[in-house]
């Protein structure tokens, strides 16, 4: 891990919390032929990527990263590919401005990956704050990664632009801050698709959230129906009581914030898309179903 390790050797991390903030936990794991296939991706790629992926949810939840700990279960067999990973998951933590503090290693039928990040946040993002009358905004595009995942599995080479995105997701730790800083009233990360993860966010706030599929901002070759389905896009999905400043955001962050829908009153939380008057009923991630494999 070289710099990019803090602490690490004794029992436990050491953790400085700044005054008036909350600490924001959690924990999220990479399985072999669950997440990923090894064929797919290099060892340095699925450190990287499993990292990132816990990163996220401190994006989510408008958190500045204070560091993570990374457990790894791997076959004996590939112990040499020990450090490929660690330098993956250094890099990844290094470039959303945080270090690796601990972790734990075990040997392992299939290879796995378990990430555990803390963050501090002063106004946290929840989903349960979507209010009726709230704007609803995505950050960046959505598609690149059901589409590399798709040529993927159907033994084809995916363009470029979409397997970068699927391997090398960035948490948007900075654009989470922005806007929670700007009034956000809820937010959630894209990991299980737009559409199931915003079911979350209407069942949390008790409210129905209309998306305008139209209006999605897609990823070059994808259709809107992927751009809804796609998981592990890890960009943000949040909701405003006032107009956010989509122009400063891209000049901010290089990449598109988009207003894609709205909140609405519901006796019962749901998500509708709308698309060109009509409205569509689509499925979401089952992490327990077959539709990720």
């Amino acid at each position: 891990l070289g710099e990019n390790a803090r602490g690490a050797g004794d029992d436990a991390a050491l953790l400085d919390v700044p005054a008036g903030h909350k600490l924001a936990v959690s924990t999220d794991t990479s399985v072999e032929n669950v997440h990923f296939k090894r064929e797919w991706m290099t060892f340095h790629e699925i450190g990287y990527r499993a990292t990132a992926a816990a990163l996220s949810d401190l994006a989510a939840m408008g958190a500045s990263p204070l560091g993570a700990v990374i457990a790894i279960a791997i076959p004996p067999s590939d112990t040499d590919a020990l450090n490929e990973l660690a330098r993956g998951a250094g890099e990844a933590a290094a470039a959303s401005g945080t270090v690796i503090v601990g972790g734990d290693l075990s040997s392992s039928d299939i290879l796995a990956v378990t990430v555990t990040v803390f963050g501090s946040t002063q106004r946290p993002l929840l989903r349960s704050g979507a209010r009726v009358g709230d704007q609803l905004y995505v950050t960046g595009t959505l598609g690149a990664s059901h589409s590399a995942l798709t040529a993927l599995q159907n033994g084809k080479k995916p363009s470029a632009a979409a397997r970068e995105k699927f391997v090398h997701p960035t948490p948007r730790i900075r654009e989470g801050l922005w806007l929670a800083k700007q009034g956000a009233s809820a937010c959630i990360d894209v990991s299980d698709g737009a559409l199931g993860d915003l079911r979350h966010v209407a069942h949390a706030s008790g409210v129905h959230i209309m998306v305008m599929g139209q209006l999605l901002p897609v990823f070059e070759g994808a259709s809107i129906e992927m751009a809804l389905l796609s998981g592990e896009e890890y960009e943000l999905c949040a909701t405003s009581p006032g107009e956010l400043d989509t122009e400063e955001f891209r000049r901010e962050f290089g990449i598109p914030l988009t207003l894609i829908g709205h909140v609405m009153a519901s006796d019962k939380p749901e998500v509708t898309i709308g698309m060109n008057a009509m409205f569509r009923e689509l499925g979401g991630f089952n992490h327990f179903g077959n539709d990720h494999k």
